[in-house]
């Protein structure tokens, strides 16, 4: 899950239900949060920290960085947790975290019950449009261009984040990530 609530999707009930009845969970950078090929089980309210989104590639032999959840984000392998199929992905704490996290099964629950059924199906459309928008910005935008509306997702970017994962998640080498740094930081 990515910034749903910067779309124009209100998930402060959510965030406000998983720090009330959610398990507190430390992490530590390195650290799985879920593992490609394992069932997916949780969603959490990331509080302090970032995550990235792992795929591997297993006749290259290299993993992808497809994605991050930030602090006031969630971060799940959605809609595998709410079911409890196999995780397509691995999520791995990029830095030291601090989530708040329930089932997956008991989000799919509580977005089952009458009065949210609309925000189920308003989850799905606004991730739909992220990964479409995401995808078409890979033509449409250049990497300067997208590095930089990463930064104001995350300003702590550059400190958080090793240069080969957004390197990854942008698709291009991190040589070409540090010289936009370096034109960004020195014009």
């Amino acid at each position: 899950m990515f910034n749903l609530y910067k779309d124009g999707l209100d998930l402060d009930s959510l965030r406000l239900y998983c720090m009330k009845h959610g398990e507190e969970r430390l992490l530590k950078r390195g650290e799985i949060f879920e593992d490609a090929g394992k069932p997916s089980e949780y969603v959490a309210y990331v509080e302090r920290g970032c995550f990235k989104y792992m795929v591997s590639n297993e006749e290259e032999g290299k993993d992808y960085c497809t994605g991050f959840a930030f602090e006031g984000e969630f971060v799940a392998d959605y809609p595998n947790c709410l079911t409890g199929k196999k995780s397509s992905v691995t999520i791995v704490a990029g830095t030291p975290c601090k989530v708040f996290q329930i089932l997956g099964k008991e989000l799919g629950t509580l977005l089952d019950s009458a009065n949210t059924k609309e925000l189920k199906q308003a989850i799905s459309d606004c991730l739909f449009a992220q990964v479409y928008t995401q995808y078409l910005d890979t033509y449409r935008m250049t990497t300067r261009e997208r590095y930089k509306r990463l930064l104001m997702r995350c300003p702590e970017l550059v400190q958080s984040i090793n240069l080969k994962d957004i390197a990854s998640y942008l698709k291009v080498t991190p040589t070409t990530i540090s010289n936009i740094r370096r034109e960004i930081t020195f014009g």
